[in-house]
């Protein structure tokens, strides 16, 4: 797998306990990519990696709260001159390299996000199944 891990720089989370929800609270979580470069460095002699610095938002509307991580993420890679020619022109990955890097960065901040938001007293980011009794039964 060529995402080497992921490490957080900074957390805020901040709960508005005046507003009052009527209906239902919308949660809405994306991530934005930074910046990317050349990592000078890489663990245990590892080469041909990038550094994916993002952020990462969970917002709970009307105006209940929020959630922003903001992060570093490792990735191994042959194609560091495509990828880096690729950012600096266009501001964008290129999507086989863009799918794996949102995913990690997707799953790695929804499970941070999950633990903080129920230290909040705030609806987790995603849904969780409901086991229900048959009918009948």
């Amino acid at each position: 797998m060529p995402t080497l891990g992921i490490s957080f720089k900074s957390i805020q989370a901040n709960v508005n306990r005046s507003a009052k929800p009527i209906g239902n609270i919308s949660v809405n979580s994306a991530p934005i990519i930074k910046d990317i470069e050349e990592a000078k460095t890489g663990p245990a002699g590892i080469k041909n990696i990038i550094t994916v610095q993002f952020e990462f938002k969970t917002i709970y509307e009307p105006n209940i709260g929020n959630i922003s991580l903001s992060g570093e993420l490792l990735y191994q890679t042959d194609k560091i001159k495509d990828i880096l020619k690729e950012w600096k022109k266009n501001k964008r990955l290129p999507s086989e390299v863009a799918v794996p890097i949102l995913n990690a960065i997707f799953r790695r901040c929804l499970s941070k996000i999950i633990s903080l938001s129920e230290d909040l007293q705030l609806p987790p980011p995603i849904r969780f199944p409901v086991v229900k009794q048959k009918e009948g039964k």
